[in-house]
């Protein structure tokens, strides 16, 4: 997969709601060695939008975990769930208004978990700026692939109101 123009502060610096879906057809790139790279476009991402969203961190508060989410947007927020898998967040919008747009698939892999197992995601990612790091980033291409909404997925805590919001984004699968 060729390269493309990364993608900079001004992407990421924008509502979620139009971050998430723009993200899909983009190109994840991460670094797997001194002069070697992986690309995979994404395939499926999910918003959460601040501190009234049921569903985001942030509507319990600011706290260590959660403290990347208030910078400005480009930058990356990842946590560990069910004691085995770390999720990928890419943060959106202006500082103090804590939004990130989850990375639930790419090329190949479908599920955040297997996303973060196969690129090797871990804790230090953590506040990684997209826009200039040297190990992961965003390229932007000419596909503008068909997307589909659909609730988010795992988040029934968060009551019928927010698990029913259309802010899961995803490719539509040719038959």
């Amino acid at each position: 997969m060729a390269a493309g123009k990364r993608l900079n502060y001004n992407f990421f610096m924008r509502d979620v709601l139009k971050v998430a879906p723009e993200l899909i057809g983009k190109i994840l790139v991460i670094r797997t060695g001194k002069n070697a790279f992986r690309r995979y476009m994404i395939t499926e991402t999910e918003a959460y939008r601040g501190s009234e969203d049921e569903a985001c961190h942030a509507s319990k508060g600011r706290t260590a975990r959660t403290e990347v989410m208030y910078h400005e947007g480009g930058k990356i927020y990842v946590y560990f769930v069910y004691g085995m898998y770390w999720m990928l967040n890419f943060v959106a919008g202006e500082k103090n208004d804590p939004q990130a747009a989850l990375i639930r698939g790419i090329e190949g892999f479908i599920g955040p978990g297997r996303v973060t197992k196969a690129l090797k995601i871990d804790k230090s990612y953590y506040d990684e700026d997209l826009t200039t790091s040297k190990r992961i980033w965003v390229e932007d291409t000419e596909i503008r692939p068909d997307i589909k909404t659909g609730p988010r997925i795992g988040i029934n805590y968060a009551g019928d109101i927010w698990k029913n919001k259309p802010w899961r984004f995803f490719i539509i699968k040719n038959s």
